[in-house]
């Protein structure tokens, strides 16, 4: 089990709400990875997701899902990509959306080795059966393998020459930090649309990669595809709700044309067949 050596804050906004947040991360002593806001405890459990719109939304499904915390897949991700599985994250504000900060896991994954992590190294699992999801053009596969550091290649068919059946790896000795730095992304031609449905409101030139009709984006990429390796870390922290770290599995993991929705519905399967 591993958690962070001490207690720090951070606060930002929401994409989505654009709401100001402020949350304290805790140490703990207890396995696994809690919210809490407004006097209730929401765990980071594929079973208490109750919305995968625009990101992922989980609640507390027991009590009625009336306390929610939104766009939880970036610091998922970076407690996966840090092996910590045993934190608690208070809510000091009215915001209910985990910071986006720049876009990625990067700023987590800093402030997580800047105020230290301590603790026994996770366990490998081993995954004894291939997982397949299939659904309309999307395809998810957990293939068992021999090694013990997943691999994730992931696969997308976007409207955008760049990323017309486009395939990208995820190697841990390689380019982990790539898809750690890697950038929310949306078609820059559907902005204005979410946010007259109230969404995307803190969508900014610093926190999104914007894809244009003509090919190109708002803004430099940090590495080739860049986009694609965000769906890479996104994967990544949607499959954490598990309880299962996925970079610590014994497991190749093959993605085509997926989004959260699927992922999480890949991860209900994975739960299953790990608590076997």
């Amino acid at each position: 089990m591993k958690t962070v050596k001490s207690s720090f804050k951070v606060s930002g906004a929401g994409l989505m709400f654009a709401a100001p947040v402020e949350v304290e991360i805790q140490p703990s002593n207890k396995k696994g990875i809690r919210f809490h806001i407004n006097n209730a405890t929401i765990e980071a459990n594929v079973d208490n997701v109750v919305s995968t719109e625009h990101c992922v939304v989980v609640a507390d499904v027991k009590e009625g899902a009336k306390n929610k915390i939104a766009l939880i897949e970036h610091f998922m991700a970076s407690c996966a990509i840090c092996s910590i599985d045993a934190l608690d994250v208070y809510f000091s504000s009215l915001g209910f959306e985990m910071p986006i900060f720049d876009g990625s896991a990067k700023m987590w994954v800093e402030k997580f080795n800047e105020v230290g992590i301590e603790g026994d190294e996770e366990e490998i699992k081993t995954l004894n059966d291939t997982i397949v999801f299939q659904k309309d053009n999307s395809s998810i596969v957990l293939i068992p393998s021999k090694d013990n550091e997943t691999t994730i290649t992931y696969s997308v068919n976007f409207k955008h020459k760049d990323l017309k059946n486009r395939w990208v790896s995820l190697n841990q000795k390689e380019n982990l930090n790539e898809i750690i730095e890697a950038r929310t992304f949306g078609y820059l031609s559907d902005l204005e649309k979410f946010q007259a449905m109230g969404y995307s409101k803190g969508v900014t030139i610093d926190n999104t990669v914007g894809l244009k009709d003509d090919g190109t984006y708002t803004v430099p990429l940090r590495s080739e595809f860049e986009p694609v390796k965000h769906k890479i870390l996104d994967i990544i922290g949607d499959l954490y709700l598990t309880g299962y770290n996925p970079l610590k599995m014994r497991a190749n993991i093959l993605v085509k044309e997926a989004g959260h929705g699927y992922h999480i519905q890949c991860a209900k399967l994975l739960k299953q067949a790990l608590n076997k």
